[in-house]
């Protein structure tokens, strides 16, 4: 799968190809890639393809909207500007890919442009000459991120409704404080999962239960009193990568699994040198579950595949070692 584009595809008529330099000068000043036709030979199918291809692949589509655009009812600037609204079709209404820049006067209630250049806010650029704000925009729209590196007084406020970005880790920070954000907020979701599942599932569970899983221990090892039905024993992790280099990840996710557990209340949770002492080995879930005296196990495995990171995770009744409820996690490594 190829990277996704990051670049701006300009689109204007030849009479405003002065202006259209300059904004792309300024955009490349600023580290923007920037399609910029600035040949006066338009036509031929190499070409057509080409430009196609481009208005396809962009990440923002700027068409320049002037007196010659509305001056001219035909063009080939007006099919690069029909392609770039019929992709519109396809996207969601929130994904920023029109930014029309007008060099002139021309009022925009009565351009002549597509209705989705009409649907967004305009940037008035006279004669091309691009504002610091214009370029701000720009690189808000193409990365949030990039924005604000290169415009460290004054950045970007995130969208409305979006989730506050976190701060990035600070470069002197040691890898285990680190690895440890990762799993807090691994353990967070899953945490959330298990306690849906608490609520919903096994309050519903009924006594006769729990007798059933005291009658499935054989007589002689059947620990004195009942097991309660609000139980649950993590297991270690399994590490499945391929290199099997995440061992540190697995067995932290579990003992960090296991201390949030812990703090819910009425749920019996074994400690976790209970639970890992069972690390290695081959013990089935009935067994696990009667030496831990638990009526639930909660097992899962890490997968390493790249820059991508899989967890999945499942809850055992240990009485007839069926699967509550089971959930995969995908994570990308920097964003886990």
């Amino acid at each position: 799968m190829t990277e996704p584009s990051h670049a701006v595809f300009l689109s204007y008529a030849s009479q405003d190809a002065e202006a259209a330099r300059r904004i792309a000068d300024t955009l490349r000043a600023a580290g923007i890639e920037v399609w910029f036709d600035q040949s006066e030979l338009r036509g031929g199918d190499v070409w057509d393809q080409k430009i196609r291809h481009q208005i396809r692949e962009c990440a923002l589509f700027l068409p320049i909207i002037s007196s010659h655009t509305q001056e001219r009812t035909e063009g080939y600037f007006r099919l690069e500007w029909r392609l770039a609204d019929q992709r519109t079709h396809l996207m969601g209404r929130t994904r920023p890919f029109i930014v029309p820049v007008c060099v002139d006067d021309t009022p925009e209630t009565d351009a002549d442009v597509p209705d989705a250049f009409s649907a967004v806010q305009w940037m008035r650029l006279h004669n091309g000459n691009a504002r610091p704000a214009f370029v701000e925009r720009v690189l808000r729209l193409l990365s949030p991120e990039a924005g604000e590196v290169r415009s460290p007084a004054a950045p970007a406020a995130p969208p409305t409704g979006a989730a506050p970005r976190l701060p990035a880790p600070s470069p002197a920070a040691p890898r285990p404080t680190q690895r440890v954000l990762m799993l807090i907020a691994a353990v967070s979701v899953i945490g959330f999962g298990y306690f849906a599942v608490d609520k919903l599932w096994l309050l519903k569970r009924s006594a006769p239960d729990t007798q059933t899983l005291s009658s499935t221990i054989p007589a002689g090892t059947r620990p004195q009193g009942a097991i309660p039905e609000k139980s649950v024993a993590v297991l270690p992790f399994i590490d499945m990568s391929e290199k099997k280099d995440q061992e540190y990840f697995s067995d932290g996710l579990s003992e960090e699994l296991i201390d949030l557990l812990a703090q819910v209340q009425d749920l019996r949770v074994p400690a976790r040198t209970s639970s890992f002492a069972f690390k290695g080995k081959a013990d089935d879930v009935p067994s696990i579950a009667q030496k831990l005296r638990v009526a639930h196990v909660l097992e899962g495995s890490v997968r390493k595949a790249g820059n991508t990171l899989r967890v999945t995770v499942q809850l055992i009744r240990a009485d007839n070692g069926y699967h509550l409820w089971s959930r995969t996690y995908d994570r990308d490594i920097k964003d886990i």
